[in-house]
């Protein structure tokens, strides 16, 4: 009679024990993916800024970085051929003419530059040149980029130190660009930064601290959106990048894919 009750007590105490662990388990594996997820934070000076603005940011895991691949290839020269065809008869005007170009324009000309990336469109278009061929994650944000006339950066996550934040510039900031040289920043320009320094802004590009390299393997894309590129268009454009990764990667996680709306 007593020897039941206490093999019952026994049993009891080992299922309590399972389930402890695995909720320890449970909450220890989700604490670590939480503290590993990226978020952007939004200052309040951005917003007051930036009435219709928006960006996007596309955090993947778990890709590979090689400097060619077939698929990827065959995808960047699909969108070169789409290019040329598209401007083949109307040509610097109809690429200038283009909503997107024009809002990005709108926004360069407050500072008396000029957008890049239609540059960059006119030269696939009209001068019959390629688009580089970097790496395979820098030439999946290329395509995607010069195919949806979005502006877009690339960073290695392990270089990142959070949190990324989206601020305006006052003027006193600066950081180093990608060429190697220090820039400061104009004052009411857009910038992304961390908890070490400014790794983004719309007129000057990204920094030298957080490149994507060939060791890369978890990835953050952001795209600055100005008034007058939808929500829905980021949207679209980070679905392309995705996708793009993904003829090279088949094993890589999209882990946040999220647009911010002002």
């Amino acid at each position: 009679m007593i020897i039941i009750p206490i093999i019952i007590m026994k049993l009891n105490l080992n299922k309590i024990y399972i389930h402890l662990y695995i909720f320890i388990t449970y909450n220890a594996q989700y604490m670590t993916n939480n503290e590993n997820i990226i978020n952007l934070e939004i200052t309040k000076e951005w917003k007051d800024a930036f009435s219709g603005a928006s960006v996007g940011v596309l955090v993947m895991r778990n890709a590979l970085n090689p400097k060619n691949n077939p698929d990827l290839d065959n995808k960047m020269k699909e969108i070169e051929d789409e290019i040329r065809n598209n401007f083949s008869e109307s040509g610097r005007e109809g690429i200038r003419t283009l909503p997107t170009i024009r809002s990005y324009t709108e926004y360069y000309k407050k500072f008396k530059k000029t957008y890049h990336v239609m540059l960059q469109l006119e030269s696939v278009a009209l001068k019959n040149r390629n688009l580089p061929r970097i790496s395979a994650l820098v030439s999946a944000m290329f395509a995607a980029e010069l195919k949806n006339q979005l502006l877009t950066a690339g960073h290695d996550i392990s270089k990142l130190q959070r949190p990324v934040v989206l601020n305006i510039a006052t003027g006193n900031e600066s950081y180093t660009g990608m060429n190697g040289k220090v820039q400061n920043l104009n004052p009411d320009d857009m910038f992304i930064s961390d908890n070490v320094g400014i790794i983004s802004s719309i007129i000057y590009g990204p920094d030298n601290r957080t490149p994507i390299t060939s060791d890369t393997t978890d990835v953050m894309f952001t795209v600055y959106g100005p008034a007058g590129i939808s929500a829905e268009q980021i949207k679209n454009h980070l679905e392309d990048i995705s996708s793009y990764v993904k003829l090279v990667s088949s094993d890589a996680i999209t882990d946040v894919l999220e647009i911010y709306s002002n």
